[in-house]
């Protein structure tokens, strides 16, 4: 899987960088199908230090794209990876019940 970070406007550090690769990887539970993640970090208004985190993750066949606000990038991560946890687990029963109906 290939994780791209891109930091709109300023600097990551090398710990946020961290543990959003460590939160990305730990979708790999979900769908072992995971081509690529791209992470953007941004400031929707830099004076009340709101920080914006947008998720696109390409699968085979779907791209799902997830987007999150908080005061902190660790907590706008944090729930955009629940986001997609569930959208994965949606996508994963529906290729079941195709594949069972297939047979």
């Amino acid at each position: 899987m290939n994780i791209q970070i891109t930091a709109r406007k300023f600097r990551a550090k090398d710990s946020l960088k961290d543990f959003i690769r460590e939160e990305i990887k730990s979708l790999e539970k979900f769908s072992d199908q995971i081509i690529e993640a791209n992470v953007v970090l941004s400031f929707i208004h830099p004076k009340d230090s709101i920080k914006n985190v947008e998720i696109v993750l390409q699968i085979p066949g779907k791209v799902i794209t997830v987007n999150e606000s908080s005061e902190e990038f660790e907590k706008s991560l944090s729930l955009a990876i629940e986001k997609l946890k569930r959208q994965l687990t949606k996508v994963k029963a529906k290729r079941i019940v195709r594949k069972k109906n297939e047979d």
